[in-house]
């Protein structure tokens, strides 16, 4: 029994449901981190749209890993640990992050400063 072009049309994934914009995103972010007690500030501003996200994390002070927001093959979007291995090489990171935004001047660069900030962010993925 073959199915309708209608059935099989629906069981396909549409790739064209719209998209949270970046920007939305990084404003969000940024008030649930201050919601939660913590400081969020933007680093360098891209794309307002459709920039890749790049978060800096620490927690009190103290540096914790960068991670990226890139778009993957199944249509989502994942958190991926960038960047120099060790957080604390204060160098390193603005090495990495300059290299970035020269090569992306649509990035974003937000800073957090919130225990478990890697959590927020992953929770803060579902929504977008």
């Amino acid at each position: 029994m073959r199915c309708s072009p209608t059935a099989r049309r629906a069981t396909r994934p549409d790739f064209r449901m719209a998209r949270l914009t970046s920007r939305f995103l990084v404003d969000l972010l940024m008030r649930r981190a201050e919601a939660a007690g913590g400081f969020a500030a933007i680093l360098a501003r891209g794309d307002d749209r459709a920039g890749v996200i790049l978060v800096q994390c620490a927690d009190r002070g103290v540096p914790g890993p960068l991670l990226e927001r890139r778009f993957a093959m199944d249509g989502r979007y994942i958190w991926e640990a960038v960047g120099p291995d060790d957080p604390s090489d204060g160098e390193s990171r603005a090495n990495y992050r300059e290299r970035r935004r020269k090569a992306d001047p649509d990035l974003w660069i937000v800073e957090l400063d919130i225990a478990d900030a890697p959590r927020l962010v992953a929770e803060w993925n579902e929504l977008g």
